[in-house]
C-alpha cells in the first residue's frame, strides 16, 4: 500500500509548488488579453447625461408618452478610446404626470430613459428619473382650523426637472466596437449566441 502512495505523494509535491507559483505569478502580474472581445461596451455601463430641455407640470401640458431630449454630459470609453462623446444627443419618455391639486397635492413627473445616439447608431439605455413638487398639507391643515371650505384652495407645488438637470443612465446592450485609423468608432451589436 506504501508502495502505492509514493508515487502519488511524488506527483503531489511536485504540482502543488507549481501550481502555487503560478497563482502567486497570476497575482503579481494580470493576463492581459488581446482579442476582439476587449472592444466591447457593456451592458451596465454607467452613462452620465443632463437634460437639454425642462420638464414641469406647471401649466397642466406635461402628458404621458411624451419624449424629451438629454445630451451626454461625460464621454463613454473603451480602451481608453471615446465611443460615445460628450453632447451627443440622448432621448427619455415621461411614464407618469400628476398635476398639482386642490386639498395640498404637489404635482409629479416619472419618466424613463430609452436610448443615445452615437456615431450614426442609436443605442438602448436605461435608468429612471422623478420628480415631486411639495405638497400643501401645513396650508391645508392651517386653512381648516380658520376656514373650513379654505383647504380646498390651497394647492401643492407643481414638480420640475429643470435645464441642465444631471441624469444618470446605463448602457442596455453589449457592444462591440471597431476603431477605425482617422473615423470616430462605430458602434455594432454584439452577436448573440445562438441555443
Amino acid at each position: 500500500m506504501l508502495k502505492m502512495l509514493s508515487p502519488l505523494v511524488t506527483a503531489l509535491s511536485i504540482c502543488l509548488p507549481t501550481a502555487a507559483l503560478a497563482q502567486g505569478e497570476q497575482s503579481e502580474t494580470p493576463m492581459i488579453l488581446t482579442s476582439a472581445t476587449d472592444n466591447v461596451l457593456r451592458a451596465g455601463t454607467p452613462i452620465v447625461l443632463k437634460m437639454a430641455e425642462g420638464l414641469t407640470t406647471k401649466g397642466k401640458k406635461l402628458r404621458v408618452g411624451q419624449r424629451f431630449q438629454m445630451e451626454v454630459a461625460e464621454p463613454v470609453m473603451v480602451n481608453n478610446q471615446i465611443v460615445i462623446a460628450a453632447g451627443s444627443p440622448a432621448t427619455g419618455e415621461v411614464t407618469h404626470v400628476r398635476n398639482k391639486g386642490m386639498w395640498g397635492k404637489s404635482g409629479g413627473i416619472n419618466a424613463q430613459l430609452l436610448f443615445v445616439r452615437a456615431n450614426g447608431r442609436q443605442i438602448r439605455i436605461t435608468g429612471q428619473m422623478d420628480d415631486k413638487g411639495k405638497t400643501g398639507t401645513a396650508g391645508v391643515v392651517g386653512a381648516l382650523v380658520v376656514v373650513p371650505i379654505a383647504g380646498f384652495f390651497v394647492t401643492g407645488t407643481s414638480a420640475e426637472i429643470p435645464l441642465g438637470a444631471p441624469v444618470k443612465g446605463f448602457i442596455d446592450e453589449d457592444l462591440t466596437v471597431a476603431f477605425g485609423d482617422a473615423a470616430p468608432a462605430m458602434v455594432v451589436p454584439t452577436a448573440t449566441p445562438q441555443q
